[in-house]
């Protein structure tokens, strides 16, 4: 073999076997073709969101319609109601979250700091717990919410946010055993010297716990604050059911859209070739890009500090 196709040999297949061009070149194709699967509901959202009825309705037109045309958009601000639905998404997610992260910090700090009788048990509790369905403890909440006091004072938690807020605050909340969890890894890594340390300074139970454990778990509040964010901003089955007509979130009016739109094609009221200027996919796929975007820009200003905090937290595997 000549010292040329030894060159060639190492540029195909490389030194080590994965540091070739030919290993790269599968692996590119492998990624390019994964992260297609991924992004081909959104692309083809965002093409149709931007086609006109006459594009919609022609089959021949796929992906590139004749002329970009913003109506949709415009139609869809309106069904929506997009600023009040907006500040009630906002709303519904975001005072949730805040009680979530709350109590979340505190069990987990206790479970994490504080040895007692029957420790594992709750800890094997709470992954039951995660591992129940919603909808399985959906009638009984409710029943309880309808009915709930303390000290006779009744809480009238249906129609009102405190519904999401209270159990939240008691560690209740949306798939809140994750945060407790996260939360629990966090404080449980953390040196018991500077605890201990602490303690020796003068320092009491609360002070410790504002002063070194919140610092030092700020990943833990970054990633639980986005998941929580998340899936209260996207919950609308307990919603609808807890809020009734009071509150409409983003999710809550495409919902209603959506099933606007079904029922009248349903009913022989809209077909491909009648469609309606109002009812039609491009403004649904309009509406829904519409409930997506914040939070993509919630997620690309955390970016950063939520990777880092998610291999701090072992979520990765590590």
């Amino acid at each position: 073999m000549t010292s040329r196709q030894i060159m060639i040999k190492k540029k195909l297949i490389g030194r080590k076997g994965n540091d070739g061009l030919l290993f790269k070149l599968v692996l590119y194709v492998l990624l390019i073709g994964i992260s297609f699967i991924f992004l081909y509901p959104l692309l083809s959202m965002l093409s149709m969101s931007f086609m006109s009825l006459e594009d919609l309705i022609d089959s021949s037109i796929a992906w590139i319609p004749r002329s970009l045309t913003g109506e949709n958009y415009a139609i869809g601000f309106n069904q929506l109601n997009f600023v009040m639905a907006l500040w009630t998404s906002i709303k519904i997610a975001f005072l949730p979250t805040l009680a979530s992260l709350v109590s979340s910090a505190l069990i987990g700090y206790g479970l994490a700091k504080y040895h007692f009788p029957g420790k594992r048990i709750v800890l094997g509790l709470m992954l039951v717990l995660f591992l129940v369905p919603t909808v399985l403890t959906y009638i009984p909440t409710t029943v309880m919410y309808q009915s709930l006091t303390i000290f006779g004072i009744p809480l009238n938690l249906m129609g009102s946010l405190r519904a999401f807020i209270i159990p939240a605050m008691a560690g209740f909340g949306i798939r809140q055993t994750v945060f407790i969890l996260i939360f629990y890894q966090f404080f449980r890594i953390i040196p018991q010297e500077l605890f201990e340390a602490a303690e020796v300074d003068g320092s009491g139970v609360i002070r410790t716990f504002l002063s070194i454990a919140i610092p030092l778990a700020m990943p833990a509040f970054l990633i639980c604050g986005l998941f929580a964010f998340v899936w209260y901003w996207n919950e609308t089955s307990l919603a609808r059911a807890y809020f009734g007509n009071n509150y409409t979130s983003l999710l809550m009016g495409l919902e209603g859209y959506i099933n606007t739109y079904r029922s009248l094609y349903s009913q022989g009221q809209l077909t491909m070739e009648s469609a309606s200027s109002i009812y039609n996919l491009g403004v649904q796929y309009a509406m829904t890009l519409m409930s997506i975007i914040p939070l993509l820009i919630i997620y690309l200003v955390v970016q950063k500090g939520f990777v880092a905090g998610i291999d701090k937290s072992g979520i990765a595997g590590q």
